[in-house]
């Protein structure tokens, strides 16, 4: 479980770990500004894309072998991003981890919903889902260090060694897949084609909104094409032998409530923790390790959160915990809308940062565990990449739409302008958390499996 979990921590701290390396990054290899965001953008691009291609290609192959191959992968992409010595190095390294996370995500994931049963399943679920919120939080802090005292090409190396080692271990526990695997003869390449292609689609939209206007012509076509690209993804499952995504995969409630969950959650924790990070740089004074170290209270937090929702879960039901948290969620984010450029830290920011922490931990928990419930083991790969999309999708989304709220009331040039900018944009997370924890609590099962798994078969 320990191996699956570190898969975990890699892939999700990849996603924040570059924020606070960007103006270096940028400086040292003579990358503009308007381009840096393809850093960020590379990565989620080919992670969120490819997710669901990497998750049924681990149920049909190997969950075992698509995890080695995808840490292998992403340690070696690590390794070469470090060297990186121009944008196209670069932003190929970061593409090349994507790619890479999108195999071994899924498959360690399913790799803990097969293995383990009872508390112990129900555990490394939690953990898995914690790790989704703490991995983005973390991933900030130690980017801010390891670029203050080190480089920021140690914000990749530092996963070579950890990578390795997971392999060597993982060669060693996990176990083999059974023997009757039905192989990749059918695969569904139509399918593959037509959903990697809108989701890739989806998030390098959603990426460029925020540059390009929402209401620009290039935005429009692209939300267009990924929708009609959709449209088609769908048609063809429904007459593909071994689909990517199972048509009685959307009357599963638990997974597609839970998945639509951990969408709003994930881009909430990544609207706090980019708006927090610009505000602390441009308002608040704060270096960029100051502003790293600023989001450990809320890391912290989250591991109380993701506690407390372990031991909830005996006496609530799931959906209670997760519309709990992001109540908490909307009320620290109602509290850091009333931070301004006289505000303390310990005055301003870490009243609203904790409770954010301590909600999400709550909410990362809590669908982790519902979404897997009754699964059959042939599908697990395809419901991890599931789940794990609404992840990815829900960090491009949740930057994009909250930057772009928070846009229209002020600009982060100036602290004046950074402060009205961040209330607004703090304001419409308050009512998208409050939005989304009704949708938990009315749509996420009280924690009873739904029969339409059973179809999957």
């Amino acid at each position: 479980m320990i191996v699956a979990l570190v898969a975990q921590v890699l892939v999700v701290i990849d996603i924040s770990v570059v924020n606070t390396a960007m103006p270096t990054i940028g400086h040292d290899i003579g990358l503009a500004s308007s381009d840096l965001q393809w850093v960020v953008t590379a990565y989620l691009l080919l992670s969120g894309g490819c997710l669901l291609l990497g998750g049924r290609v681990a149920d049909l192959v190997s969950r075992r072998g698509v995890f080695l191959t995808g840490m292998a992968l992403f340690t070696a992409a690590s390794l070469y991003t470090g060297f990186a010595d121009g944008a196209a190095e670069l932003i190929g390294g970061r593409a090349a981890q994507g790619a890479a996370a999108a195999l071994m995500t899924p498959a360690a994931l399913a790799v803990i919903s097969t293995t383990y049963t009872g508390a112990q399943r129900a555990r490394g679920l939690a953990l898995w889902g914690a790790i989704g919120g703490l991995g983005i939080a973390a991933g900030v802090a130690l980017g801010g260090v390891l670029t203050t005292y080190a480089s920021w090409q140690s914000i990749f190396w530092i996963n070579v060694p950890i990578g390795l080692a997971a392999l060597a271990a993982a060669l060693h526990v996990l176990p083999a897949d059974p023997k009757d695997r039905a192989g990749l003869a059918q695969f569904d390449v139509p399918g593959a084609v037509t959903g990697v292609g809108s989701l890739a689609t989806l998030m390098l939209t959603l990426s460029r909104a925020e540059q390009q206007g929402w209401a620009s012509t290039q935005t429009a076509l692209g939300l267009t094409v990924a929708a009609l690209l959709m449209a088609v993804f769908v048609v063809v499952e429904k007459r593909a032998g071994q689909p990517l995504v199972h048509p009685h995969t959307w009357r599963i409630r638990s997974l597609v409530s839970s998945t639509t969950v951990m969408l709003g959650v994930t881009g909430l924790l990544m609207a706090v923790v980019f708006l927090t990070s610009i505000l602390g740089q441009t308002a608040l004074g704060y270096s960029p390790l100051q502003s790293g170290l600023a989001f450990l209270p809320l890391a912290a937090a989250l591991v109380v959160g993701t506690y407390l929702a372990a031991h909830g879960s005996a006496h609530l039901p799931t959906r209670a915990l997760a519309a709990v948290g992001l109540a908490v969620i909307a009320g620290g984010s109602l509290v850091l809308s009333r931070v301004d450029a006289a505000s303390t830290y310990a005055g301003g920011l870490l009243p609203g940062l904790c409770p954010v922490g301590l909600g999400a931990g709550l909410v990362f928990a809590a669908v982790a565990g519902t979404a897997m419930t009754g699964i059959p083991a042939g599908h697990t790969g395809m419901a991890s990449g599931f789940l794990m999309t609404g992840h990815e999708v829900g960090a491009a989304l949740g930057v994009a739409a909250v930057s772009a709220v928070a846009g229209t009331a002020g600009t982060f040039t100036s602290a004046s302008g950074a402060v009205e900018a961040y209330a607004r944009g703090s304001v419409a997370m308050t009512v998208i958390a409050l939005l989304f924890g009704v949708a938990a609590a009315v749509w996420m099962p009280a924690g009873r499996a739904d029969a339409a798994q059973m179809h999957l078969h």
